[in-house]
């Protein structure tokens, strides 16, 4: 079976190509694809700007938010069905070596695959995608599959909430950092506590938009003093919780001066690879609790779960700013890459 598959070569070379299928093994399943978001590290990946995507070994497809609908399972796939809509894991453990017995994160597997981001796990950005059964998860029927490709991404910043035991309640003061797609998801985990909610982005469009999915205050870092502020909008005392979702060098170290004493703080926002300086002896005198966030285990069918109990109470349809057919996937990641002020969600559609 021929299908239409993107490979990305190397910084602003991305190619379509058509290409033959391999034949299904019996534990995976064959996905015609309906919708792939345009994430962030997908941007920095083209751009030339992280080394996450590996295309220094061999071309790989991108693609890690994404929906479509079985058409073919594996002789022993029995949990998925022809017909299921589904989306799928990004991090994938191998569940056999030393790190995966002891019950490690995804992300410290010795055998680690990353969906859309290396040669060996091809991501979505294609007419189809073979995926193995134990990274495939059904969606509801009745959801449009532009809402099943934001699961992965709602993933973490809802991991980032509720992961690595992290709990909220109605007397906390939540503080996110950045109102990008992980902040928004991470606003909407929080807001489901009734706690109150305060986000930080130097960007108006963001800060409008996220009032409309859960945060109380937004906050401008750029003009002001940010301690003082948040001091005020926290009575005096700062966050008691505290996401850091932008991966922004000022935005990680401010959170070391704005958490207040006894702050859980929950590191989302991807800045692998740099130093970033920041007072770290505030961790000591503030008794801060830190925990990071990476590949996340056996969250997807809670995150689906979360989903669909608040997936009314937003609209989420309007997060998605540009909608590129496939065959204009060149379009689709120039405005991504050139509009990123205003490219909220950039998807692309094979409808």
């Amino acid at each position: 079976m021929k299908a239409k598959i993107a490979f990305l070569y190397g910084p602003g070379d991305l190619r379509v190509e058509e290409v033959d299928l391999p034949a299904l093994k019996e534990d995976q399943v064959l996905i015609k694809m309906h919708a792939v978001g345009i994430c962030g590290s997908d941007v920095e990946c083209f751009e030339g700007k992280s080394a996450e995507g590996r295309y220094d070994i061999a071309p790989y497809t991108p693609g890690h938010e994404w929906a479509g609908e079985v058409v073919a399972v594996g002789s022993a796939v029995t949990s998925i069905k022809v017909g299921n809509k589904v989306t799928g894991d990004c991090v994938m453990a191998c569940g056999k070596c030393e790190n995966c017995k002891n019950g490690l994160m995804p992300s410290a597997c010795l055998n680690m695959r990353e969906l859309g981001f290396r040669p060996d796990s091809p991501g979505a950005m294609g007419e189809y995608m073979i995926l193995e059964e134990e990274y495939t998860h059904a969606i509801p029927d009745d959801w449009p599959y532009t809402l099943g490709a934001w699961v992965e991404t709602f993933s973490v910043g809802y991991w980032g909430i509720w992961g690595n035991g992290g709990y909220l309640d109605a007397s906390d003061d939540v503080v996110i950092l950045g109102a990008g797609p992980i902040g928004l998801s991470a606003a909407m985990s929080a807001k489901t506590s009734k706690a109150k909610v305060i986000v930080i982005d130097p960007l108006e469009s963001r800060r409008e938009t996220i009032l409309n999915y859960g945060a109380d205050e937004v906050v401008d870092p750029s003009e002001g003093d940010l301690v003082e502020k948040i001091k005020s909008l926290t009575g005096g005392k700062g966050p008691s919780v505290i996401v850091e979702c932008s991966g922004n060098d000022k935005g990680i170290a401010s959170v070391f001066d704005i958490a207040g004493h006894s702050c859980r703080v929950g590191f989302v926002g991807h800045s692998i690879g740099r130093l970033v300086p920041a007072e770290l002896g505030k961790v000591i005198w503030s008794n801060l609790r830190i925990v990071g966030s990476g590949g996340t285990k056996t969250f997807m069918p809670r995150t689906i779960k979360f989903l669909s109990r608040i997936k009314d109470d937003y609209d989420f349809e309007a997060l998605n700013t540009h909608y590129f057919p496939f065959d204009k996937i060149h379009d689709a990641f120039d405005v991504a890459c050139h509009d990123k002020a205003n490219a909220r969600k950039v998807m692309i559609t094979f409808d």
